[in-house]
């Protein structure tokens, strides 16, 4: 899409609020809206969705897409290079070694591709669902130089699975890096979402949503919109802090059934995930020792 030099209306509600509940029809239409689910899992990754559907189910939503599979980018890729008319926003989702999961996403396929053969490829470890060795830091310092949007998923943590940036030892640094938080993701409860968008107005950060989505059927239930007619506009409208995000978290019953589905495709790497989280837990009672 490209809108010239015609005045784009503005959203309806304002830039930077949050609406907790299902997006419909009238969210997603109108001149010159780009609403994306910017969390979205794949069978490249933990999932057992294919790229293909996803971008079906996309396409009859109205919505585009950005494919962010676990430290891996051949989703995406296989996203990029469909020939689709729905919007793709080439993404990732970066397990750090320090806890924080980091959701980079490029203007350009080729600069996905680069960042990740330069800097990630080779710093993965035996499962590729592990957190990488690579710490918060220094995977947003190998992202300097290439037009992209660093965004934090569940920055308040996720459970026993990975410590979101709020626990960080340094925090308020790595606060100020970053482009935006995910305010609304699927697969968290109500109240850390809102301890997120609270973060995020606290730091003066942009707001981003997505599902987390690794069964098709959740795909599309959070969205981010902006007024913006290609991804390089709607990146740049994240940067901004001029986005509405609309959605809701998944129910319980459908969280078990995403686990269901998941667990086959962590089971093979059991034994180096549990030692991962082993020796995660072990670092951060050290550190809560002696600090």
């Amino acid at each position: 899409m490209h809108f010239g030099d015609t005045p784009l209306p503005p959203l309806r509600p304002e830039p930077g609020e949050i609406l907790f509940r299902p997006p419909t029809r009238e969210d997603l239409s109108g001149p010159g809206l780009f609403a994306a689910d910017l969390h979205v899992h794949t069978n490249h990754s933990d999932a057992p969705t294919r790229v293909r559907d996803a971008l079906k189910f996309a396409a009859r939503q109205g919505i585009g897409l950005a494919i962010t599979d676990h430290n891996q980018v051949s989703g995406a890729r296989e996203a990029c290079q469909a020939g689709t008319a729905v919007p793709v926003i080439p993404g990732i989702e970066v397990s750090a070694d320090d806890g924080p999961h980091l959701l980079l996403y490029f203007a350009a396929p080729s600069d996905l591709r680069d960042f990740y053969t330069r800097h990630i490829e080779t710093k993965k470890r035996d499962g590729p669902f592990i957190a990488i060795r690579m710490s918060t830091e220094e995977v947003l310092d190998a992202r300097e130089g290439y037009h992209s949007v660093a965004v934090e998923a569940h920055p308040c943590g996720y459970a026993f699975l990975n410590r979101g940036i709020q626990r960080g030892r340094d925090s308020t640094g790595t606060f100020s890096r970053l482009d935006a938080l995910e305010v609304i993701s699927g697969g968290m409860a109500r109240t850390h979402n809102l301890k997120a968008a609270a973060l995020a107005r606290r730091h003066g950060l942009g707001q981003t949503g997505g599902t987390d989505a690794h069964l098709l059927r959740d795909i599309g239930g959070v969205v981010t919109c902006a007024r913006a007619g290609t991804v390089e506009e709607f990146l740049d409208a994240i940067v901004r802090r001029e986005t509405l995000v609309i959605g809701e978290e998944t129910s319980v019953l459908r969280k078990a059934a995403m686990g269901a589905a998941v667990l086959p495709r962590h089971l093979p790497y059991a034994l180096p995930i549990l030692r991962d989280r082993g020796e995660r837990l072990l670092k951060h009672a050290r550190y809560r020792l002696h600090s």
